[in-house]
């Protein structure tokens, strides 16, 4: 199984895999949302696999409809057969990998070479062994190659010239990989448990309360930017998809990301009007490469409501905190920091880093014209559970710093972050969103 997906794809036309699993994607979408508002089960596994091979084969035969009238000779049988196995393999086949990202209850793969693997289950704090899943690193290789052919809106090469590879699986996940660099592939796997998640969803797996929960979606009412911050596997991506959530569908929504992995134009319901950018690498010549920082650039000219950046990573910042000061409000972003606070110094270090060599008290300034707030998620190492522990309201600048202060914190002794008593300074715009203060009445505020 493990050498399917690599199999019969390699001389068949990229431009036409991608042509055709697009417009399979689309009516397959198209069919589970039709069987939602009929309220009929949704195809999953096999039925969906199943119905996408024979979407496969009548957008092939339209294909060649299509070659026939412009006169062109039909493709052979052959080709054919081969042009529908990249399609299913872009869409469903990972190679024996499948097996791991069938398992839901498992949020991390980790791959150090094909027959060293390990697995990170929902709630774990560490990882266990599982099984190999290539019958050597060579075949490992040629599998996640294949999967990069067609993943994301590029191929993506991944051999001795380009060691480096990101991109999304078909069902979500991400997947970031390297080799040269170490002595056999390395191949990280961060599986969403949750691609279509709700605050409401996050209260009920305990990652914060309904006070907090009530407050965010003010947040997004409101129109307030937002950073979301924590370390690695502290589930920003999941709190930024489910802050995203409480977005009015009506709203243009634009993403952008190194390589896709918020996923928020498959909600449709919520997000029908949602347009996903995506990073492009260099080709072979070093050409054709656009940056997330020309990206975030670009959307000024999209007629966006919304603007969010899966993750700030460099020099991007700049221009995420320039196009957030200058009229989009109501942008999202997550960022890698240790605390809420700790996020403003990690901003600078971003800034500083950029060709404009922006010094920090100039970043900070932005910082403060810019943000409203900034959410800090934190994972428990020794129990695995995540949870916001800060809400951090900017409050400007002054004196080379960014005057801020915390709206909910946990406190000692506490696990999850509760309302500190302080009025937010943007109490008016909240109220008009809908938010409460706690204990208002009684305060008589």
């Amino acid at each position: 199984m493990a050498s399917t997906p690599a199999s019969g794809v390699a001389d068949v036309d990229h431009k036409s895999v991608s042509t055709i699993r697009r417009e399979v994607g689309s009516r397959l979408q198209a069919e589970q949302v039709r069987r939602r508002s009929q309220n009929l089960e949704e195809l999953t596994g096999v039925a969906e696999r199943q119905f996408a091979r024979h979407l496969t084969s009548v957008v092939i035969g339209e294909h060649a409809g299509q070659r026939m009238d412009k006169g062109e000779a039909p493709l052979d049988t052959a080709v054919e057969q081969q042009l529908s196995e990249a399609v299913y393999a872009s869409m469903f086949a990972a190679g024996a990998l499948q097996a791991l990202l069938d398992d839901k209850d498992l949020e991390e793969i980790d791959v150090n070479g094909c027959d060293e693997v390990w697995v990170t289950r929902a709630g774990a704090a560490y990882a266990e062994p599982a099984h190999p899943v290539a019958s050597s690193d060579e075949e490992l290789r040629k599998l996640i190659s294949s999967l990069a052919s067609y993943a994301g809106l590029n191929s993506r090469p991944w051999d001795e010239a380009n060691p480096e590879l990101d991109l999304q699986l078909q069902d979500g996940s991400r997947l970031s990989a390297v080799m040269s660099v170490t002595e056999r592939p390395s191949i990280a796997i961060r599986r969403h448990r949750f691609e279509k998640v709700t605050l409401e969803d996050l209260v009920g797996n305990d990652t914060m309360t309904v006070e907090v929960a009530e407050f965010l979606t003010a947040l997004t009412h409101a129109r307030l930017n937002v950073m979301i911050g924590g370390a690695t596997k502290a589930g920003k991506t999941t709190l930024l998809r489910a802050h995203a959530s409480a977005i009015d569908p009506r709203e243009r929504i634009i993403t952008i990301e190194k390589a896709r992995e918020l996923g928020l134009r498959k909600n449709r319901e919520l997000h029908p009007n949602c347009v996903e950018f995506e990073e492009r690498i260099p080709n072979a010549e070093g050409l054709g490469a656009v940056s997330i920082r020309q990206l975030v650039r670009r959307t000024l000219r999209q007629n966006p409501d919304r603007v969010i950046v899966g993750e700030v990573l460099g020099p991007e910042i700049i221009d995420m905190l320039n196009a957030m000061s200058q009229g989009n409000d109501g942008s999202m972003s997550t960022i890698h920091c240790r605390s809420a606070r700790d996020a403003f110094d990690r901003m600078a270090t971003y800034a500083i880093q950029a060709e404009e060599r922006l010094p920090h008290e100039a970043t900070y300034r932005l910082i403060a014209g810019a943000l409203d707030y900034i959410v800090f998620i934190k994972r428990d190492l020794q129990t695995g559970n995540r949870r916001v522990e800060t809400v951090l309201e900017i409050n400007g600048y002054d004196d080379g710093r960014v005057l801020s202060s915390e709206i909910f914190t946990v406190r000692r002794g506490g696990t999850h972050a509760e309302w500190t008593g302080t009025p937010p300074a943007r109490l008016d715009e909240l109220t008009a969103a809908g938010w409460t203060m706690p204990g208002a009445g009684e305060r008589g505020w």
